[in-house]
């Protein structure tokens, strides 16, 4: 079965609407959806290695597109959802010194969990939740998610044939990989 979805995927890869499902899949991770981008976008270039920087850049654009609807969310819903919470708990103060905090340090958060396995979807979330300065959080959304997905571009260019060669022999042990890595980030998000 992961074999047949592995080969499903290479073969949306070289679709006319790859691009579509690659900007759709990076829109809604910075925001909402649990899966990251590299899903698509490894096989994509891996795939088609003459379109890794316009993948990259549809990827880049989708992706901070969805964090500011993340910021959106943590901005606007954080009334509604949250605030009766840290009223009930007495929590204000608490969340009076995160937002402090997030203003002294919200920059190098925003630069640094962009470019780790941490769902970005917290970071943009927080970012709105704490009215963090949202011209600058923009900008450092751009640098850092273009830098990750342009790297991965760059490598996968790079070492496509061997990658793919890889991935190929080893399909379950990448996706365990995968897998361990996407849960190692919100491990390290619960405990960091």
């Amino acid at each position: 079965m992961l074999r047949r979805l592995y080969n499903r995927v290479l073969t949306l890869s070289g679709s006319r609407r790859a691009g579509l499902w690659l900007s759709l899949i990076s829109f809604a991770e910075s925001s909402f959806f649990p899966i990251p981008p590299d899903v698509l976008l490894v096989p994509m270039i891996l795939a088609r290695p003459d379109r890794a920087w316009r993948l990259a850049f549809v990827c880049t654009t989708a992706s901070v597109a969805g964090g500011a609807l993340g910021y959106l969310i943590g901005y606007a819903l954080f009334d509604v959802l949250a605030q009766p919470i840290l009223r009930f708990y007495h929590y204000e103060g608490v969340f009076a010194a995160f937002q402090a905090k997030y203003a002294e340090w919200g920059l190098w958060v925003i630069l640094i969990k962009g470019l780790t396995p941490i769902p970005y979807k917290i970071v943009t979330i927080a970012s709105g939740a704490a009215q963090f300065n949202f011209l600058l959080f923009m900008l450092a959304s751009i640098v850092t998610r273009g830098t990750r997905f342009f790297v991965v571009a760059a490598l996968l260019r790079r070492y496509g044939e061997p990658v793919r060669d890889f991935i190929d022999r080893r399909l379950t042990l990448v996706t365990s990989a995968a897998a361990a890595t996407i849960v190692g980030g919100f491990l390290a998000l619960k405990f960091l």
